[in-house]
């Protein structure tokens, strides 16, 4: 029989989940939105595989954020899953400040992908979505995305991972007994 825990208990609020969210890895993403002088990017690490059969996927933003109403508007997004080099984008992106428009563009070294959304060929890997549905969720929505088109991205790239508010590295893959 398993004893129960006797650790101590931490009242829940935004600085615990916070901290206890801290210790589950996350790969991190740019989350993109139109193309040219209406382009929109932001750092995102909240996506997740939905379904396979749709092929959906799930962003979580900010409900008063920039984001969810171009996203909303447009009825499209993509993900642009971010490697180790992209670190310094992904701090620029986080940022209130960040650019805007076609400094987007340029910044990120994209092209418009099929949905018109911004794609990094430098990513390991691109999700262009349509809007399958957006549920709202305390201070932020989370924008369904039926995939509509997958790209490869950069071969042999390590993604860009962050763990206990700190970046850090996956290690040489090894089999699991």
């Amino acid at each position: 029989m398993t004893e129960p825990c006797n650790a101590l208990l931490v009242e829940p609020d935004a600085a615990a989940l916070r901290a206890a969210m801290g210790r589950f890895p996350t790969g991190v993403t740019l989350l993109t939105q139109g193309s040219k002088e209406a382009s929109l990017a932001m750092t995102v690490n909240s996506l997740v595989s939905v379904s396979l059969d749709p092929l959906l996927i799930l962003v979580s933003v900010k409900q008063s954020g920039r984001m969810r109403p171009g996203v909303v508007q447009a009825g499209s997004f993509a993900v642009n899953i971010l490697t180790q080099t992209h670190r310094d984008l992904c701090e620029e992106f986080a940022r209130p400040d960040r650019p805007e428009g076609a400094a987007v563009m340029r910044r990120i070294d994209a092209i418009e992908g099929v949905t018109g959304n911004l794609v990094m060929p430098s990513a390991a890997v691109a999700l262009e979505c349509v809007l399958h549905a957006e549920v709202p969720a305390g201070d932020h929505a989370l924008l369904i995305g039926r995939v509509t088109v997958i790209h490869p991205g950069a071969p042999n790239t390590q993604p860009l991972v962050f763990h206990q508010g700190s970046f850090t590295r996956l290690s040489p893959t090894e089999e699991v007994p």
